[in-house]
């Protein structure tokens, strides 16, 4: 069976030009022609054009798919070929969207850091891996817009400020929590209203309800309890409750 060159222009998605160019390069002659002249395809003409189309697709020039085509003419290797140039495309690929994704949660965060200055102020702790999260529980509160208002305009040096800030108040507490001060004492209350100032310097207005609901998934949402016992065992539950003695004190006053 052969095929008109407007028939292969439809099947293969390219039009009657494309296939002339190729024919007067010698990149791809069909293997007959009509009494009057005209192109006819056989199945073979269609082979080589699927092969040139897919190099051609992951960006080969012309001459160098012809090179390619002369080299070997048998369908496996042309087969093993493709499959080894996909599988690299692929992880290219694949590696060029986490590049993007990180960008992007990068931007969104207003963080622009390198690696070992994210390590400097945040350990092991990732900002970005609780922005999606954050945003579906609280995205219409006015809380969570005023701290996406903040932190898209903070520098690395606030970051660094910000960091430095938070990790000697928990470094506070878990001296009081060794010490054995009792949560609902005035120091670990007074610390606890420290941690609940800064988190209202630098990133929204916290009220006393809302600092206890932030004690309260300290200690419930594994990975921020986990956190907290990566600086001291027990501190996540110390932390919670002396937040919770402090939005009392607070509201007998």
């Amino acid at each position: 069976m052969s095929y008109s060159v407007g028939e292969v222009a439809g099947l293969a998605g390219v039009t009657v030009r494309t296939l002339h160019h190729y024919d007067e390069i010698g990149l791809l002659s069909p293997g007959d022609r009509t009494v009057g002249g005209y192109r006819r395809y056989d199945e073979a003409d269609l082979e080589r054009l699927e092969q040139v189309l897919f190099y051609r697709e992951l960006g080969f020039p012309l001459e160098e798919i012809a090179t390619i085509l002369v080299g070997s003419t048998h369908p496996s290797s042309h087969l093993r070929l493709q499959h080894r140039l996909l599988r690299h495309r692929i992880a290219r690929l694949q590696e060029m969207v986490g590049l993007i994704e990180k960008e992007m949660e990068a931007k969104q965060m207003g963080i622009s850091l390198t690696p070992e200055e994210r390590f400097e102020i945040f350990g092991d702790f990732v900002p970005e891996d609780y922005d999606q999260e954050a945003e579906e529980r609280w995205g219409d509160t006015d809380a969570y817009k005023q701290s996406h208002r903040r932190v898209a305009a903070y520098t690395k040096e606030d970051w660094v400020q910000l960091g430095a800030e938070g990790s000697e108040i928990e470094q506070k507490l878990a001296a009081a929590l060794r010490d054995g001060v009792a949560a609902n004492s005035g120091k670990a209350m007074e610390l606890a209203e420290e941690h609940r100032q800064h988190i209202t310097r630098w990133f929204y207005d916290c009220g006393y309800d809302i600092h206890r609901g932030l004690g309260q998934m300290y200690v419930g949402d594994p990975r921020f309890a986990a956190h907290y016992e990566s600086v001291a065992p027990g501190l996540a539950r110390f932390v919670s409750e002396a937040i919770a003695a402090n939005a009392v004190r607070a509201k007998r006053k």
